[in-house]
């Protein structure tokens, strides 16, 4: 099975304060893609996610999302809930799909995945050690690909005003 979603990877200043965490509490989800937001699923791209990028000319140079501390969800899964830029994600995410009539979707960074088996290092929310607010400007979308449930690889990158790959 193929699967491809726009996404926002986190840039490498702040990942390096992710990944580690990450690594303890989702090995698994970390070893299949770096810190990141979901920006557009597969199910809500058109035929050719690739001319959406294309199409990003006229976009912001950048988004900001400020994200909060850490909750949990089902069981064991855990994610920095976008706390301000909400409405600057729905834009973006309006102007990829062309459409305001879009379900909204709320961005956030995933630390664990409950989808995965729990680790021995995950932790309640409330344990993880991580400074918050994070105040992180994406300045590309990468449009990626995961085969067979494989790591997700990255096949495009734009930035936002401009193809940068």
């Amino acid at each position: 099975m193929r699967r491809l979603q726009l996404t926002l990877f986190v840039p490498d200043d702040v990942a390096a304060v992710l990944e580690p965490i990450r690594q303890r509490l989702d090995p698994v989800q970390q070893g299949l893609i770096g810190s990141h937001v979901t920006l557009c699923r597969e199910d809500e791209l058109a035929e050719s996610p690739l001319a959406v990028l294309h199409g990003l000319a006229q976009r912001p140079m950048a988004i900001t999302l400020t994200f909060g501390a850490p909750v949990g969800f089902d069981s064991h899964g855990v994610l920095l809930p976008c706390i301000d830029g909400a409405t600057e994600f729905h834009g973006l995410r309006a102007a990829i799909l062309g459409s305001t009539a879009i379900r909204q979707h709320a961005a956030h960074i995933t630390l664990a995945h409950p989808r995965n088996p729990r680790a021995p290092g995950n932790s309640t929310p409330s344990e993880i050690s991580l400074a918050t607010p994070l105040r992180i400007t994406f300045n590309t979308i990468s449009l990626i690909e995961q085969v067979d449930g494989g790591p997700w690889v990255v096949r495009e990158v734009a930035a936002l005003g401009g193809l940068s790959s």
